[in-house]
């Protein structure tokens, strides 16, 4: 037994694509699910076979892996049967308001321990705007049934910078995210993605400008951390040691596997992912190698995610002088605290955490 390993299962269905979503996924029929199903417990099968190292996390997402219903029993059984899960291991699942119902049953019952709910909203018409399939209502009730059923680590997502948004806006919406009392909270900054719905009318859409989506996440930020909430990622909130211990592993090196098409894996310092196409996962799965993982530049820009930062003396052994200047320049910026080799972001220096790590990357070689 060697160092425990996060498994990653993508569900890529959907009832309807939302209006900003480009995540990999196909509509939805009971019929290409069970085909899929076959073909996904295949590659477990594979795998489990071939890997054999202990599971400490699990992470069912998609698309919309509520759409399972019962088959989310099947399918954990399979993985259980194939590879060694941990008994104290974190079991994620995406739930969608809309279409858990009966499913929270069949997860509990399958050992699912965590559910990521993708609420983003506590207004029915920007909830409308986005292409949701629920409302507000459904959420609240999607999460009160799920206490009902015993789940005690609960995630919902919001959304920031969203058409017609203002401070007021998300104001109203972080406190609805409040009253539903989650342990931990997704928070993201809209991006418009190519070949969304949201890219073709984004003349129509009333955005805020950079400036005021910035503003609005310094706001969230400091509302969640008023209560309670540990901002322990640049866009991600716990309370307690509710931290998303397999998100975790992406940003801290650990290795992971991931199933299904676009899931994409680091092994043993290697990378590879399986092809965004559906019908080729299910008649000759496939994976495409994607470099090395690793690398010391890939350590800075995923440690400085974390709120706990990066020891820069395992980036560069010796912290070059030209570096220590570009620290102490934006450390007097307010952008990032410092005590060397330790660096970390603040909540201002996470809005522009891309241009720091080019800045600290620029003619460095590793």
């Amino acid at each position: 037994m060697t160092n425990p390993l996060g498994l990653y299962i993508h569900i890529p269905f959907c009832e309807r694509k939302c209006n900003y979503c480009d995540f990999y996924s196909a509509f939805y029929s009971k019929k290409t699910l069970d085909v899929y199903l076959s073909a996904l417990k295949g590659e477990i099968k594979k795998w489990g076979g071939n890997i054999h190292r202990p599971i400490d996390t699990i992470y069912i997402g998609g698309g919309t892996p509520s759409l399972l219903g019962e088959e989310i029993v099947s399918l954990l059984d399979c993985i259980k049967e194939n590879f060694t899960v941990l008994n104290n291991a974190e079991i994620t699942v995406e739930a969608n308001p809309s279409s858990s119902g009966d499913f929270l049953s069949f997860a509990k019952a399958a050992g699912v321990n965590r559910l990521s709910i993708g609420v983003q909203s506590g207004c029915d018409d920007t909830l409308k705007i986005l292409g949701r399939t629920h409302t507000a209502d459904d959420a609240a009730q999607t999460v009160k049934m799920a206490r009902g059923k015993g789940f005690d680590n609960i995630s919902v997502d919001l959304m920031l910078a969203l058409p017609d948004s203002n401070l007021q806006t998300l104001k109203s919406d972080i406190d609805f995210m409040l009253s539903l009392n989650p342990e931990h909270i997704s928070a993201y900054i809209l991006k418009i993605e190519q070949n969304t719905v949201f890219s073709k009318k984004y003349d129509s859409l009333n955005l805020p400008d950079d400036d005021e989506a910035a503003e609005q996440y310094l706001f969230m930020c400091e509302a969640l951390q008023k209560n309670g909430y540990n901002h322990y990622e640049i866009s991600n909130f716990a309370k307690g040691d509710n931290q998303s211990r397999h998100n975790m592993k992406y940003w801290i090196g650990d290795d992971y596997l991931g199933i299904g098409p676009a899931a994409h894996s680091c092994l043993d310092g290697k990378r590879f992912y399986y092809p965004r196409d559906l019908q080729g996962f299910i008649k000759n799965p496939q994976t495409v190698p994607d470099g090395e993982g690793g690398s010391a530049a890939e350590r800075l820009m995923l440690g400085l995610r974390l709120s706990q930062g990066v020891d820069l003396s395992q980036i560069y052994g010796e912290i070059p002088e030209d570096i220590k200047k570009k620290i102490n320049l934006l450390e007097k910026a307010g952008y990032i605290k410092a005590n060397l080799p330790h660096i970390s972001l603040t909540n201002s220096g996470m809005l522009i955490s891309n241009s720091i790590i080019t800045e600290l990357l620029e003619n460095e070689n590793f």
